[in-house]
């Protein structure tokens, strides 16, 4: 079903199932398989191919040479119909590339609200990005990694399967992340380690003085005082109890699979 407001080039191939809603622009030599779904306001520049089972929400825009929903590139993957949900109002830059899901996870790689994914980055089956994340220019997310909200991933940069990367972290460019990032972090190198709090991020987002210390106290404790991860675990539990911008750093242990960066 294509609504009658959208606007589509006489160049665009759109099969029969796909539903695409008001609005939507959709520019020469576009691609839409016959189950993707594209909501309002959306606009694709040239040369986008869309295609498996993909939900798109509005106001995004997606330049030349993207390609979303493609088969993905595990090898265990025989055909099955996985997914991919993109939000609202995302930036998807040229050449970035966003693989299905595989049933090996929940079988949806998901895309949040308000993201700016650069020129030729790659998420791979079964990521989840959180809302106003960055990744830069040929920043690589290999598969079921996850990406909290505002967190920014520097160009080049990769890293590694399974790897969750929390809210408002700073990887730098050129890095290899093989561990977790908790949130607020700074992180860089290969394979990257923890270089302070994301600070500056952090005031531009309206912490206050007393949570930016308070996250500051317990960034100390963990990375500073020698002391093993369960012999801190009580102390920052102590910091979030008093100051709740340090609650996720303390629940991120939880969540941790691979080890946190050290």
């Amino acid at each position: 079903m294509i609504d009658a407001t959208a606007v589509i080039h006489p160049s665009a191939i759109i099969e029969a199932g796909a539903v695409i809603g008001a609005g939507v622009q959709i520019h020469p030599f576009c691609i839409i398989g016959s189950h993707v779904s594209i909501g309002e306001g959306t606009v694709l520049k040239s040369h986008v191919v869309v295609n498996g089972h993909t939900c798109i929400g509005k106001n995004n825009t997606l330049w030349s040479f993207t390609s979303v929903g493609e088969v993905n590139q595990d090898r265990k993957y025989t055909g099955e119909p996985t997914r991919v949900e993109i939000g609202d109002r995302n930036h998807i830059r040229e050449s970035v590339t966003i693989h299905r899901g595989t049933t090996q996870s929940n079988g949806i790689t998901r895309i949040g609200n308000d993201n700016l994914l650069m020129v030729n980055a790659h998420i791979a089956h079964d990521c989840v990005i959180g809302n106003h994340c960055i990744l830069a220019n040929n920043a690589t997310l290999a598969g079921h990694v996850s990406v909290d909200d505002f967190a920014i991933i520097g160009g080049m940069t990769a890293v590694h399967q399974f790897c969750i990367i929390g809210s408002y972290v700073m990887v730098g460019g050129c890095s290899g992340v093989t561990q977790d990032v908790p949130p607020y972090v700074i992180a860089q190198g290969n394979h990257a380690r923890p270089f302070g709090i994301n600070i500056v991020g952090l005031k531009r987002h309206g912490f206050s003085t007393d949570a930016l210390q308070a996250i500051r106290s317990a960034y100390k404790i963990l990375y500073r005082s020698g002391k093993t991860l369960d012999t801190v675990k009580p102390e920052i539990a102590r910091i979030a109890d008093l100051h709740p911008e340090v609650k996720p750093f303390y629940d991120f242990f939880a969540r941790s699979t691979r080890g946190l960066i050290r």
